[in-house]
């Protein structure tokens, strides 16, 4: 599905999709010796930011940044396989949906957002704007993963006048 050269110059990443499965099996290669040393399973992670608003539509909030969403949705419209339709209006801006590391997205989300950085305040301060994360770890047999989110990282986002929102869930059968 990808393959990640970011981490460092000495590791590569490769990320195999699981047949029916929502998490990757990740492969750990050494960039120098070519030689495989880690197999371990990588989370769904899905990081974005949402900006939603009862009194405003999709098309008012789009007006307050040059950047450009991946999704919108109006008060009413019903809701991707559900009978429920939304109660607010919003805008979603998600510009990294391969795999990665939950972290690498979120520094990727910050730096994208950051580059109108006057059009997400603006935004934060008309409608509830957050960052959301859904990650889809494999069942496994015990230890599902974690995150962390450095110092540095929660000024950018409390910066942007932002809040963040976990969903984490875990599917799959147990290791054999």
């Amino acid at each position: 599905e990808r393959i990640d050269r970011e981490k460092n110059d000495d590791i590569i990443i490769a990320y195999l999709p699981v047949k029916d499965e929502y998490f990757f099996f990740a492969v750990y290669l050494d960039n120098e010796t070519d030689a495989l040393f880690n197999i371990g399973t990588e989370s769904r992670n899905l990081v974005s930011v949402i900006f939603a608003s009862e009194t405003m539509t999709s098309d008012e909030l789009k007006l307050f940044t040059k950047l450009n969403c991946q999704e919108f949705w109006n008060k009413g419209d019903k809701k991707p396989n559900s009978k429920a339709t939304y109660k607010f209006s919003g805008i979603e801006f998600c510009p990294n949906p391969e795999p990665d590391e939950f972290e690498e997205k979120l520094e990727k989300l910050l730096t994208f957002i950051e580059d109108d950085r006057k059009g997400m305040l603006s935004l934060s301060t008309k409608a509830k704007g957050y960052i959301h994360v859904l990650m889809d770890f494999h069942r496994g047999n015990q230890l599902l993963g974690g995150m962390s989110i450095e110092a540095e990282t929660l000024k950018r986002i409390c910066d942007l006048n932002l809040s963040i929102d976990f969903q984490i869930t875990a599917w799959g059968n147990s290791f054999k």
